[in-house]
C-alpha cells in the first residue's frame, strides 16, 4: 500500500490543480488587465451578473458598438467577396488603433462604399434600361416592317373578293390584321417590351385569356444577356410586340406587363425616328460603359485598401468585444471605483497572472495596484488537462463521453495505446496498415500547411486525428504480421513453415490436412494454415480466446484505476467494499476463464472450456473427467464460485450501512444534517477548492449502491461477451479481403485478355480503398470507441465534470475561424 502511495505522479493522469481567485481592479486599469489576461489565456472568469439580462449590464453600450463594428466589417468582407478580390495572405501591420478612431474610420468607409454602391446601382439600372431599349428597337422595328409588307395591290384585290364591304365588325383581331386596308390598319395599336425568357409562356397565355384572343403576339429572343438587378446574374430575355385594338385592351395588357415584371418601351413606327433613337441610345450606352468601368475601378481600389487591414480590424474588434463581455461579468465594489471579479486558474499559472496584472497596472499609470488573492469555493473546480498535438485527439475521444471530474483518473493516458491496439486487433492486415500509414504520414508531413487552411468537416476531423491514425496504422501492421495477412495473402516472412503436404501434389491439404515436420513458425500465424482443412476453426479459436484475454485484462485495468481514484481521494470505504469485491467477482469467473485459456495453450490440452465453465455453475461438485486441466481444479472452482457469490452482497450491503453509522455518530441527537462526502480530502492544502456537501439520504444511497452492484454483476458478463467483437470484426475483415482477392483479382487474372485484367484490378483497388480502407476502418474505429467508453471507462470513470474554459483571445480566434 505504501509503495502505491509513493509512486510519482503520472503526467496527464490527473487534471491540473485549480484554485479559486478574486481580483479587485481599479476602473482605469480593468480593461487593460482583462486584455492581458486574454492574451495569457489561463483564467476562467465566473459570471457575477448571471441574474441580469445582457441589456442591464454595465458595458452594454460598448458591446453594442463592437457589434455594430463587426457588422460593418462583415459588410466589407461580403463586398470584397462579391467583387472577386483576394485578401492579402499576410495582412499589413499597422500601429495600434484606438477603438473610437477605428469606429470613425469604419463609418467613413461604410458611408463611402454605400454611396458608391448606390451610384453604381443607378448607373447599372440606367444601362440595363438603355440596353433593353436598344434590343426592343432592333427586334420590334423588324416586326413593324414585316407587318407593313402585307399591303400590296394583289393582297388588296384578293381581300376585296374574300371580305365584302359588309363584313361584320365582330371579326377577330387576327382576321382584321390580315385584312389589309388603311382604315383597318390605322385602328391597330401595339405595345413593345422585354421580359425574362422563363416567364414568356405564362405571359403569352395570360394576355390571350385577358383579351379573349383579340391580339397578335410576336416575340424574338434578345441577342444579349441582361443583368438582373436583384440577383446580379445574367438573364436571358425575350422581346415582344403585342398588337391590339381599344383602350380597354391596352389597360389590361399594361397591368399584365407590370405584374410579370416586363419592361415596356415606346417604339415609333417611322423608320427615320427609329434610326435616330437607336443612335442616341448607342451613344449613351457607350458613355455609361465608360462611367461604369471607372466607378468599378474606383470601388475596387477602395475595397483593396480596406482588405489590407480587414483581418487586423476584425481580430481587434473581436478582442474588444470579448474584453467588454468579460467586464460585464464583473461587479462594482461599494465605492464604485473598482471592479471585482472571480474565477478559476491553475495553481501553476498564479505567478504568470500576477505578473500580467502588475504589467497592466504599470501600463495604465494607475496609482492603485490590482489585488489578486486566493479564496475558498463551494462548487467543484473545472477540469484542465495540458495536451499537445499528439495527446489532444485522444483526450477529445475521452471527453466526447464525458469530461473527467476534478482530479479524477484520466482514461486518455491508457487510451493512447489501448485504443489503436484494439482497433488493430479488428483491422489486422499489414498491407492495409501500410496504406493507412502512408495517409497518416502525408497528413503529418503537411501539418503546417493544412493547419493554416480552412478544411471541410471530414478533412478537419481526419487532420485532427492524424496521430491516432498513425498509431492505428502501426498497430495494424504489427497485428497483420501476427495474423500473417497482406491483403489477405500470407507470406513466409520469418522463415519456412513448420508444416508440409503429405505428397508433392498437395491435393489433400484441405481435406486431410498437413503434417508437422519442424519447430513452430517463429512469429505469428504459420502461413501454411491458409487453405488448410482446419484454417477457419483454428483462427476462430485463436481470435476468440485472444479477445477474451484482452477484454479481461482491460476490465481489470479499469477496476485498478478505481483503486487509484479511491487512494487519491482517501476513500477507504470504496477500496474495501467496492474495489475488493469487484476484483474477486470478475476474476473468480472470467479471470479463471483466462487462466484456463493460457493453460490450454501451454499444455495443448483437448479440454472443452465451454463445458468447464457451464458445469462450474450447474454441477460444481461433479468430477471434471477429461476436461481437467490441472490437479486441484475442481476444488479451486468451488472456491472461486463461492467467492463470486460472496462478493455480490459484499458490494451491496456494507457501504450504505457504514455510511449511515458514520453519519449517526457525527450528528448524534440531531436530525439528519449535512454529511461530508467521503471522497473529500479534509487535509487539502489552503487555497484548494472545497467540494459541495450533500444531504445524506439512506434510501437514496442504498438504491444507488444496489443499482451499481447489479450493473457491475450483469456488466461483467455482457462486457466480456462484448469483447468478442474483436474476433468478429477481425474475421469479417479477413474474409472480406479474401473474397476481393480471390473472386475479383485472381479471377480476372485468370483471363488472357488485358482489358478484363485491368477491369479486375480497378474493381479490386476500388473495393480495397472504399470498403476495406474506409468503411472497415470506420467500423473498427467505432467498435474500439464502444469498448473504451462502455466496457473500460464504466469501471472507474465518472465523467461528470466540466471543462476549464479560460478567457483566451486564441480560443476566440479559433472559434470564429
Amino acid at each position: 500500500m505504501e509503495i502505491m502511495k509513493n509512486l510519482p505522479e503520472m503526467d496527464l493522469m490527473r487534471s491540473e490543480k485549480m484554485t479559486f481567485v478574486q481580483l479587485i481592479m481599479p476602473v482605469e486599469s480593468a480593461h487593460r488587465a482583462v486584455s492581458y489576461l486574454g492574451e495569457l489565456g489561463l483564467l476562467q472568469f465566473r459570471d457575477l451578473n448571471d441574474d441580469k439580462s445582457p441589456f442591464q449590464r454595465t458595458f452594454v453600450n460598448q458591446v453594442k458598438r463592437c457589434a455594430e463594428m463587426s457588422r460593418k466589417l462583415r459588410f466589407f468582407k461580403d463586398q470584397i467577396h462579391k467583387a472577386g478580390l483576394l485578401s492579402p495572405a499576410l495582412p499589413t501591420m499597422q500601429p495600434d488603433v484606438d477603438l473610437e478612431a477605428l469606429e470613425i474610420q469604419l463609418a467613413e468607409h461604410e458611408h463611402e462604399l454605400i454611396e458608391m454602391n448606390a451610384n453604381s446601382e443607378k448607373l447599372q439600372q440606367t444601362y440595363n434600361e438603355l440596353l433593353e431599349f436598344k434590343l426592343v428597337l432592333q427586334k420590334a422595328g423588324g416586326f413593324l416592317v414585316s407587318t407593313k409588307s402585307y399591303e400590296t395591290p394583289e393582297g388588296r384585290e384578293l381581300d376585296d373578293n374574300v371580305y365584302p364591304s359588309d363584313y361584320p365588325d365582330s371579326a377577330s383581331l387576327l382576321e382584321q390584321a390580315t385584312h389589309s386596308g388603311s382604315s383597318n390598319l390605322s385602328g391597330l395599336r401595339f405595345i413593345s417590351g422585354i421580359i425574362p425568357k422563363s416567364k414568356i409562356l405564362l405571359f403569352e397565355r395570360m394576355l390571350f385569356r385577358a383579351t379573349r384572343g383579340n391580339l397578335l403576339f410576336n416575340q424574338a429572343p434578345a441577342d444579349d444577356l441582361i443583368m438582373d438587378p436583384l440577383s446580379s446574374e445574367m438573364v436571358e430575355k425575350v422581346v415582344f410586340v403585342v398588337f391590339f385594338s381599344g383602350e380597354q385592351a391596352k389597360s389590361k395588357i399594361l397591368k399584365i406587363c407590370e405584374a410579370f415584371g416586363a419592361n415596356c418601351y415606346p417604339v415609333p413606327e417611322d423608320l427615320t425616328k427609329q434610326s435616330q433613337i437607336t443612335q442616341e441610345v448607342l451613344s449613351r450606352l457607350s458613355e455609361l460603359e465608360t462611367t461604369l468601368d471607372v466607378g468599378i475601378r474606383h470601388r475596387n481600389a477602395a475595397l483593396h485598401s480596406i482588405g489590407f487591414h480587414l483581418t487586423i480590424w476584425m481580430n481587434m474588434v473581436k478582442r474588444e468585444k470579448a474584453v467588454f463581455d468579460t467586464l460585464n461579468m464583473l461587479n462594482f465594489d461599494v465605492t464604485k471605483k473598482c471592479l471585482v471579479g472571480e474565477g478559476w486558474c491553475p495553481i501553476f499559472a498564479k505567478p504568470q497572472i500576477q505578473e500580467a496584472l502588475q504589467r497592466a497596472t504599470f501600463d495604465s499609470n494607475s496609482q492603485v495596484g490590482i489585488i489578486f488573492h486566493v479564496m475558498d469555493a463551494v462548487e467543484s473546480p473545472p477540469t484542465y488537462f495540458r495536451t499537445n498535438a499528439f495527446t489532444y485527439a485522444y483526450q477529445e475521444i475521452v471527453d466526447a463521453y464525458g469530461v473527467a471530474k476534478y482530479q479524477e483518473a484520466n482514461p486518455a493516458v491508457y487510451t493512447v495505446i489501448t485504443f489503436p491496439f484494439l482497433f488493430a486487433v479488428m483491422f489486422g492486415d499489414w498491407g492495409h496498415g501500410i496504406c493507412l500509414l502512408l495517409g497518416a504520414l502525408i497528413l503529418i508531413a503537411r501539418e503546417g500547411k493544412l493547419g493554416s487552411q480552412k478544411l471541410g468537416s471530414f478533412m478537419e476531423m481526419l487532420f485532427g486525428g492524424r496521430y491516432v491514425l498513425l498509431l492505428m496504422s502501426l498497430f495494424s501492421i504489427y497485428c497483420g504480421l501476427i495474423y500473417n495477412e497482406f491483403f489477405s495473402v500470407p507470406y513466409h516472412i520469418f522463415g519456412a513453415s513448420a508444416y508440409r503436404c503429405r505428397d508433392d501434389s498437395c491435393r489433400d491439404a484441405y481435406t486431410v490436412g498437413l503434417i508437422k515436420y519442424r519447430d513452430a513458425y517463429p512469429f505469428g500465424v504459420d502461413p501454411s494454415w491458409r487453405g488448410s482443412r482446419s484454417e477457419l476453426p483454428f483462427l476462430n479459436s485463436l481470435k476468440m480466446k485472444m479477445s477474451i484475454l484482452f477484454g479481461v485484462a482491460q476490465m481489470n485495468l479499469g477496476i485498478m484505476l478505481s483503486y487509484f481514484n479511491s487512494i487519491f481521494f482517501k476513500n477507504s470505504l470504496d477500496i474495501r467494499y467496492q474495489f475488493v469485491p469487484q476484483m474477486i467477482f470478475l476474476n473468480s469467473l472470467f479471470g479463471y476463464l483466462s487462466l484456463l485459456i493460457i493453460i490450454k495453450w501451454c499444455t495443448g490440452s483437448q479440454a472443452d472450456l465451454y463445458h468447464v465453465m457451464i458445469y462450474m455453475f450447474l454441477s460444481p461438485f461433479d468430477d471434471l473427467g477429461e476436461n481437467e486441466l490441472f490437479w486441484g481444479q475442481r476444488a479451486l472452482q468451488i472456491l472461486l464460485l463461492f467467492s463470486a457469490l460472496v462478493a455480490v452482497p459484499w458490494m451491496l450491503f456494507p457501504k450504505p450501512f457504514i455510511l449511515r453509522k458514520l453519519h449517526s455518530e457525527r450528528f448524534q441527537g440531531r436530525s439528519y444534517g449535512i454529511l461530508r462526502n467521503s471522497e473529500i480530502d479534509t487535509d487539502s492544502e489552503p487555497g484548494s477548492a472545497r467540494h459541495h456537501e450533500e444531504e445524506f439520504n439512506f434510501s437514496e444511497v442504498f438504491v444507488h449502491q444496489m443499482i451499481h452492484s447489479i450493473e457491475f454483476v450483469l456488466g461483467s458478463v455482457s462486457n466480456t461477451a462484448s469483447y468478442l467483437r474483436l474476433w468478429a470484426l477481425s474475421l469479417a475483415h479477413s474474409e472480406l479481403s479474401t473474397v476481393f482477392y480471390e473472386k475479383v483479382l485472381l479471377l480476372a487474372w485468370g483471363y488472357e485478355n488485358i482489358f478484363i485484367r485491368m477491369v479486375g484490378l480497378a474493381v479490386f483497388a476500388f473495393a480495397t480503398a472504399f470498403i476495406l480502407l474506409m468503411m472497415e476502418t470506420l467500423s473498427a474505429f467505432l467498435h474500439a470507441l464502444r469498448l473504451h467508453w462502455v466496457e473500460f471507462q464504466n469501471k472507474f470513470y465518472g465523467g461528470d465534470g466540466y471543462k476549464f474554459k479560460p478567457f483566451s483571445f486564441a480560443a476566440i480566434t479559433d472559434d470564429e475561424d
